[in-house]
């Protein structure tokens, strides 16, 4: 298999051309006709960015698992990555974990983690009793954390990252 960073990254951004060539389309169509089938594809379009981020994380978590031969691929790379003194890197590891956490089960111990520090976030979550990302976005999907085509691509960077420092100490981690 080729590496599964390029892949990754090349499914994402191909997916996500994919979508904004089919979503221009439907608000092009939205001009002049305001139909449920239209409205409903927009969010089957946002709906899609939020698998596709689910999906290559927990791929990824896999992976970890079988390439650092453990149970619990994710607390092994956040035990490399404080070893390496990547701590930067650790905490935006935490973060989107927290955050595809979030997005798989909804409320709870990940989702009060990221309210507490909402405002360094480098993406959008719901607050409590937060009701919409943008009121008036048809497209909108009843998610606690915004995926935009920005939320996908930093899932597969943070990928990448975290492989290439698993890589300084295990060289032939999934290449």
């Amino acid at each position: 298999m080729h590496s599964f960073n390029d892949l990754a990254f090349r499914s994402a951004n191909f997916s996500l051309e994919m979508m904004k060539d089919a979503e221009s389309k439907i608000i092009e169509d939205l001009q002049t006709n305001g139909s449920t089938v239209a409205v409903k594809n927009l969010q089957m379009i946002q709906l899609n960015k939020v698998i596709i981020s689910i999906g290559i994380f927990s791929l990824f978590e896999s992976m970890l698992q079988e390439g650092l031969q453990c149970q619990n691929g994710f607390e092994e790379a956040k035990k490399i990555l404080i070893n390496l003194d990547k701590n930067d890197l650790y905490d935006l590891f935490v973060d989107f974990n927290c955050a595809i956490n979030v997005l798989k089960h909804g409320k709870g111990r990940s989702y009060d983690s990221l309210v507490n520090k909402y405002s360094s976030l480098p993406f959008r979550i719901k607050l409590p009793n937060e009701d919409f990302f943008n009121e008036g976005d048809v497209s909108e999907v009843a998610t606690l954390i915004e995926v935009d085509d920005k939320f996908v691509l930093a899932c597969v960077k943070i990928i990448e990252d975290v492989s290439n420092e698993i890589r300084t100490i295990i060289p032939d981690f999934y290449q």
